[in-house]
């Protein structure tokens, strides 16, 4: 294959409460903010938080998106996904830090895994992964 190289680089996800998600994905899944920007898309105001596991944007990051002037987004358009070492200690934190869990711990053997789905409060599912030794 020739002409420009391209990678996966990030995940904008569209939520209501900017703060609170920002919060949520930093106290659950260790991520911190790296930047923000507040500018225009297609002539709408926007409020953006980057979030990432290092100290800039990385392959891997999270950003989230607020229009400013329009209604809390549908829930739906996007599934996150997470790898942990301890999918019940994570599902612990999910519950702490106001999700909830969307459906419990399913063993998988046949692909080494345990998966299980939760959703932050605004309702964005995200499924968990546990590779099993």
């Amino acid at each position: 294959m020739s002409g420009p190289r391209c990678s996966y680089a990030f995940t904008k996800l569209v939520v209501d409460d900017l703060a609170k998600m920002a919060a949520f994905y930093s106290q659950v899944y260790g991520l911190r903010e790296v930047a923000r920007v507040q500018e225009r898309i297609a002539g709408a105001a926007i409020d953006e938080i980057m979030l990432g596991v290092g100290a800039d944007m990385s392959s891997g990051s999270l950003v989230l998106l607020k229009y400013v002037d329009a209604p809390p987004p549908r829930n739906g358009e996007v599934i996150l996904g997470f790898t942990t070492d301890d999918l019940p200690a994570l599902l612990e934190r999910v519950r702490a830090a106001g999700g909830a869990v969307h459906d419990a711990i399913r063993q998988m053997p046949e692909m080494k895994i345990q998966v299980a789905f939760a959703t932050d409060p605004e309702g964005h599912l995200a499924e968990l992964v546990q590779v099993l030794p």
